[in-house]
């Protein structure tokens, strides 16, 4: 029979599919439509108020594509929205930001050397800044500064440095790296929302009741459109760098983070500026070159895993303490420092591995507590570590994971287990 640690990582791996898919398809279709939008052409044969054309092949069959700056005369039969491929996304990442960062928080979320906060504290700012964060974001837009494009964009960026490294005040370095895209994604959802979505149906509201629609409208859309297509490749690269020490394990992640946002800028300039038949502009892949090299060279500084033990004088949660007294300790401390530590420790000394995978040391008893869950899906229950099995844990040490994880289980509600 399944325990709930196990069905809880299906759960969470049925999450991350649902929204590594769904954001793979809106990202799709924004970057489809941005570079359609800028690659349109005129031409005299136009219907009254058509922009542009493009013509393109795929599958086999050509496409005649036109659009309409504000609204065609009348409402078409068949129309089609693209909304729930940004709701979608929005909705799974959520998700799993509950799953592992609020339910595993005493893991994940808070790092106790920077802020001495109960994790319901953790929990309530990761919540709030998600919010707050649109609508400083959204005061900005609507205020004057819609007029002023490029200025407007560069407050953007400063209140999301500022958001970085408030971020790293308090979470840990990968809660800080995933937080920021988190709340980078939720301005451009929210975008979809409350702005473009909205917009597009007083368009076509006023289509249906025979008005002339307003070119406002769409204007407005189109300045969220663009923040949106300039922020996804840093979202990206965000909440892929939980899996990278080197991006979230230093003190200087949220300058990395910064440096990220500008690289972003740079790509999708190169793409758009060729979109728009403006040419190759190659100096952006220099300046992107540039920056990633200041970012490989930032991940050097000194590791927030010391963090980890000034965090020891604080004592074990009371979750973490029923793994820690649990029948079979003795003889998992026994194991895992010997076939784990290699790598996640504080100083690995394996060969090339510089930074301990994921931030996860095991080499105390404290470490091997906090720890428990990933010991015993990883090196229990799946093989799965060590890699290749180069430390040749045996079958017997591994069952002595299993049943160490399963005694101390019987003794924690069913939320506590899944941590």
């Amino acid at each position: 029979m399944l325990d709930i640690a196990i069905i809880w990582d299906w759960l969470a791996f049925a999450v991350r599919w649902l929204h590594v898919v769904t954001a793979i398809a809106w990202i799709g279709s924004s970057f489809y439509f941005v570079a359609l939008d800028l690659g349109l052409r005129k031409a005299p044969h136009l219907p009254p108020g058509a922009h542009g054309e493009e013509w393109q092949v795929h599958g086999g069959g050509f496409y005649h594509i036109q659009k309409y700056l504000v609204a065609p005369e009348n409402m078409p039969d068949h129309l089609i929205w693209f909304k729930w491929e940004s709701y979608m996304t929005w909705l799974s990442g959520a998700a799993l930001l509950m799953m592992v960062y609020w339910v595993g928080g005493e893991l994940y979320l808070i790092d106790a050397a920077k802020a001495d906060l109960a994790l319901w504290q953790g929990i309530a700012i990761s919540a709030v800044s998600l919010t707050v964060g649109w609508l400083v974001y959204d005061f900005l837009c609507k205020s004057g500064l819609g007029d002023k494009p490029t200025l407007l964009m560069l407050l953007l960026f400063v209140l999301l440095v500022a958001m970085g490294w408030g971020y790293n005040q308090i979470f840990t370095g990968r809660a800080t790296m995933l937080h920021l895209g988190a709340f980078t994604a939720t301005i451009m959802t929210a975008n979809v929302f409350f702005i473009i979505m909205p917009n597009q149906r007083i368009v076509v509201k006023d289509l249906q009741e025979g008005r002339i629609p307003d070119a406002k409208y769409g204007k407005i859309a189109k300045l969220r459109s663009t923040h949106n297509n300039y922020l996804t490749l840093p979202v990206v690269f965000l909440m892929l760098s939980n899996h990278y020490p080197l991006a979230f394990a230093t003190e200087w992640n949220w300058v990395i983070a910064a440096l990220v946002f500008l690289m972003g800028v740079t790509i999708r300039h190169f793409f758009n500026t060729m979109h728009a038949h403006g040419g190759m502009k190659w100096w952006t892949w220099g300046v992107t070159a540039l920056l990633f090299a200041a970012i490989m060279w930032l991940s050097t500084a000194p590791l927030m895993q010391d963090t980890y033990d000034e965090s020891e004088a604080r004592g074990l949660s009371a979750t973490e303490q029923v793994f820690a007294d649990a029948e079979g300790f003795e003889d998992v401390m026994a194991v895992v420092p010997g076939r784990c530590s290699m790598c996640h420790s504080r100083e690995p000394y394996y060969d090339g591995i510089h930074r301990a995978p994921k931030g996860i040391l095991l080499e105390t008893e404290a470490d091997i507590a906090r720890a428990a869950r990933q010991i015993y899906i990883q090196a229990g229950v799946t093989g799965a570590m060590p890699p290749a099995n180069v430390t040749f844990m045996e079958a017997q040490e591994r069952r002595i994971v299993i049943d160490w994880y399963r005694n101390a289980s019987k003794n924690l509600p069913m939320r506590i287990a899944a941590d």
